[in-house]
């Protein structure tokens, strides 16, 4: 059996194989989370370039967060990223999970982008 690492690779390259295929040239919205922080990014594949970035580190989440990794965090990640996508032309994008499962706080950061305004 391959180690937990590897599966979590394989898992995330068909996320992404499936995501790019039926995303007809709209952004990604990439989600990605550390042991203590998440990140969110709009990529447009096309071009190859990163049109917005937010992150759980940016000084308006970092001075209102009450412990490092909740739910709460990844709810202002999600409303952060879709304003500065809004602000850069992009209202649709395809929402990569990359190899997480969608529950709990990356449900939370996708729930808060939509509300936002974001559509996927």
């Amino acid at each position: 059996m391959k180690d937990k690492w590897t599966r979590y690779e394989y898992r995330t390259a068909r996320t992404r194989a499936h995501i790019k295929e039926a995303a007809h040239g709209l952004p990604r919205l990439s989600v990605r989370r550390s042991l203590r922080y998440y990140y969110a990014q709009v990529i447009d594949d096309v071009k190859g370039t990163t049109l917005a970035v937010a992150s759980s580190q940016e000084e308006a989440i970092k001075g209102k967060r009450v412990t490092c990794k909740s739910v709460k965090d990844a709810q202002a990640v999600g409303k952060l990223i879709a304003e500065k996508a809004i602000k850069a032309g992009v209202k649709q994008v395809v929402f990569d999970r990359g190899g997480r499962v969608y529950h709990g706080s990356v449900k939370a950061l996708a729930d808060a982008a939509r509300e936002a305004g974001l559509k996927f």
